[in-house]
């Protein structure tokens, strides 16, 4: 089966936040930061920095994962966040310098 990521990401104010799953994490991220699909609610609230993630083994234990998150409260989605990236940078550039030092096509 295939591995599998959960990500949040914000607008550069941090004011909202949006929960997803993948199987390719920069790739991804970067459909979000293009805008890919321009109707999406990251595209119209301009959801293009990724300040948290998690990768698993198998997809199905992330989809769980991102059930969980998003079925917690803002405050447990801020505190996920500031234990993880307390300056809320964009990590997009780390997780790609990461994946293309592992060999990961995206």
């Amino acid at each position: 089966m295939k591995p599998g990521f959960i990500y949040i990401l914000t607008n550069k104010y941090n004011t909202t936040l949006y929960v997803g799953v993948t199987s390719n994490l920069p790739k991804r991220i970067k459909d979000h930061k293009e805008k890919r699909y321009e109707n999406s609610f990251s595209s119209r609230y301009n959801l293009t920095k990724l300040v948290y993630w998690e990768a698993f083994q198998e997809i199905g234990d992330a989809i769980a994962r991102e059930k969980q998150i998003k079925g917690g409260s803002r405050k447990n989605k801020l505190n996920l966040i500031n234990n993880f990236n307390a300056e809320w940078k964009d990590l997009y550039d780390e997780i790609t310098i990461e994946f293309e030092s592992l060999g990961a096509g995206f």
